[in-house]
């Protein structure tokens, strides 16, 4: 790769003269971080998310309804599964660190009089769809720089709790390079650039990145399913919200939960300037999201769950759209002038990342898809409280699940 051109292309002159500084083995190691680094959408920073337009409802598929078509829905998806047609993506880059571990959360032990790994919740769940469609599904595993081995490891280690290896692929997320408040990237150290991972909304461009769209596995995907690691009730593969999607002739379909009070604190699937959009709960008036339909339920009622389903031939349009960066101000430890790194006792810099929710603005049209929250929405995020690994607990004893 051509670094010199590259960026300075970009504005980051001052990285290649600390490059010619390096000697022969860091400028290696400094070589394969700026390979991480997905410079196209870099290139785009600054292009703040479009967040104007009217907020209306959003037309979707309500439990009631799914339960009346679930047979037809069930047949559509089925048949998609067996062909091929669908590749299932866990986002599961992110370390356990707010539940006391510094293992992939994936790793992370729910159980009580015997082990019950996050990892193993969300590959029984699927290993049922598996089981009552009489096939198996490529299974895209998004690891991070910093959990990627430990994570293979585990998995090879417990024999991928019965899931066929052969299914299963790996693939790391690309980092985004943190910046000062002018935009020049930061190095933490000498050799060594300040990165962070690029947001859920990267798990395509890393995928491409990985060349896994070349893997035979994936050759007849023409849907994928994206997901959060941490939801250990949620139903990966669904063939009724797959048949749904799929009946629906839209791009795009998302798992929600019915709200249960306007003010909950969730991501709200509904319509924005006429597109499918993800209004975050801070974006609402209290006053539009106490809104009531004509039956008396909340006129905004989807609230998001991170289960997505996206149609291949969108996700390619996407990789040329203005992605748009959204960035956070934090504190990021920097290369010092004495060649030494200071730990800033104030924000200095930003991370910035790509949201899962603009890929479904970007689509064009999405599907609601909504679910039973008891059944299908137990995320584990803290060790004690709401969304919790405690109350994770609980809802998989009410599902049947042994700890």
């Amino acid at each position: 790769m051509e670094y010199e051109r590259l960026l300075k292309e970009n504005g980051q002159g001052h990285l290649w003269e600390h490059y010619l500084s390096l000697s022969a083995r860091e400028k290696e190691a400094f070589s394969a971080q700026l390979a991480q680094i997905d410079w196209q959408t870099f290139a785009r920073s600054g292009k703040e998310p479009p967040r104007s337009g009217e907020i209306s409802p959003i037309e979707g598929c309500a439990r009631a309804d799914a339960e009346a078509r679930r047979e037809e829905y069930f047949k559509i998806g089925k048949e998609a599964l067996r062909g091929g047609k669908l590749a299932c993506v866990m986002l599961a880059g992110g370390q356990g660190t707010r539940l006391g571990s510094s293992s992939p959360k994936g790793a992370y032990d729910l159980g009580i009089t015997r082990p019950v790994y996050i990892f193993e919740r969300q590959i029984a769940n699927l290993l049922e769809t598996c089981s009552a469609c009489g096939c198996f599904v490529p299974l895209c595993i998004m690891t991070s720089t910093e959990n990627d081995e430990e994570t293979r490891a585990f998995l090879h280690g417990h024999a991928f709790f019965g899931y066929p290896e052969r299914y299963v692929r790996f693939f790391v997320q690309d980092m985004a390079p943190c910046t000062d408040l002018e935009g020049k990237i930061i190095l933490e150290a000498r050799g060594k650039l300040a990165l962070s991972p690029n947001g859920n909304g990267g798990w395509y461009s890393s995928l491409v990145r990985a060349e896994l769209l070349r893997d035979e596995l994936l050759s007849a995907a023409e849907w994928f399913n994206v997901f959060a690691v941490d939801n250990v009730l949620q139903r990966i593969a669904d063939p009724v919200f797959l048949g749904a999607t799929i009946s629906s002739g839209r791009r795009c379909g998302a798992k929600v939960v019915r709200k249960t009070c306007p003010e909950e604190r969730v991501g709200v699937l509904c319509l924005r300037g006429g597109k499918p959009d993800v209004v975050e709960y801070y974006e609402i008036d209290p006053a539009t999201a106490a809104l009531k339909d004509g039956r008396g339920g909340l006129l905004y009622p989807y609230g998001v769950i991170l289960n997505y389903l996206f149609r291949a031939d969108s996700l390619g349009e996407m990789l040329s759209c203005e992605f748009p960066l959204h960035k956070a101000k934090k504190r990021v430890p920097y290369l010092g002038e004495d060649g030494e790194t200071v730990i800033p006792d104030k924000e200095n810099a930003y991370k910035s990342e790509t949201l899962i929710l603009d890929m479904v603005r970007l689509a064009g049209s999405c599907l609601p898809f909504e679910v039973e929250r008891e059944r299908e929405f137990a995320p584990v995020k803290n060790r004690t409280g709401t969304d919790s690994a405690e109350s994770a607990r609980e809802l998989l004893k009410r599902n049947g699940v042994e700890l």
